[in-house]
């Protein structure tokens, strides 16, 4: 006659156990391929990610983000082609006054602006009603030259009305610069940023991908812990048990 013993009791409870977590990480898996297929499904008829319009202002020199960082282990084909997708930055300015939009390597701007009077801005708050709440970092200093005479922008806009600068995202550090065309102070503009985003439908059917192997382990694991022991085996009929 069988009879259960310890490690085998131990070895159903550590493959119960080993498919409940791999349960769960199906199904954050396919929580993440589903909001990804949503986000895709959001684009616009250009095939852009559009945020809404938001205010940005300084009573210095210039705006400029904190270090975007895109650094990635991609391979160069798709970090040199077309995998990060295009950023489209549009910039208008609220006082009416020419605008100069740009992005470059951080370090360049933070060459470029320092010594100056600009604002970083640190931090988004979206707070209740969909109130949009940006923080600064501020720090002073003296006027910054022109923004459009400088050679190290990889893609800017300037001028009256809405300007709207086209950038291929590459690998590496980077800042967007917010500023009157003329370099005068008190910077004043709604910003609205797009992206084509194109690595987001492969994410997302990857994502599921991985969600249903995951999904299948946890199953196969499961199984094989709840399924209850064999039977013991009948003696044969006929058979009389040996006498002791």
């Amino acid at each position: 006659m069988q009879r259960s013993t310890p490690a085998r009791n131990a070895g159903r409870t550590i493959a119960v156990v080993a498919g409940a977590l791999a349960a769960v990480l199906a199904v954050g898996a396919f929580a993440v391929g589903g909001v990804l297929l949503y986000a895709d499904g959001q684009k616009g008829h250009d095939g852009y990610l559009t945020s809404a319009s938001h205010r940005f202002h300084t009573k210095t020199y210039a705006l400029a983000t904190d270090h975007i960082d895109l650094h990635t282990d991609a391979p160069g084909w798709f970090v040199d082609g077309s995998g990060l997708g295009h950023v489209r930055v549009r910039a208008t300015s609220n006082a009416g006054k020419p605008v100069f939009v740009g992005v470059a390597r951080t370090r360049d701007v933070d060459a470029y602006l320092r010594g100056t009077a600009h604002a970083t801005v640190a931090d988004v708050d979206y707070g209740p009603f969909d109130r949009f709440r940006p923080s600064y970092q501020t720090r002073g200093g003296a006027r910054p030259a022109p923004p459009a005479q400088q050679r190290f922008w990889v893609a800017s806009a300037s001028g009256p009305g809405s300007r709207t600068l086209d950038w291929k995202a590459r690998d590496g550090s980077w800042s967007v610069v917010v500023m009157n065309a003329d370099a005068s102070h008190r910077v004043d503009t709604a910003v609205k940023v797009a992206s084509n985003a194109p690595w987001i439908t492969a994410a997302a059917w990857t994502s599921i991908g991985l969600g249903a192997v995951i999904a299948a382990i946890a199953a196969a694991l499961l199984v094989a812990g709840l399924r209850p022991p064999r039977a013991p085996r009948e003696p044969a009929a006929g058979l009389a048990p040996a006498a002791a």
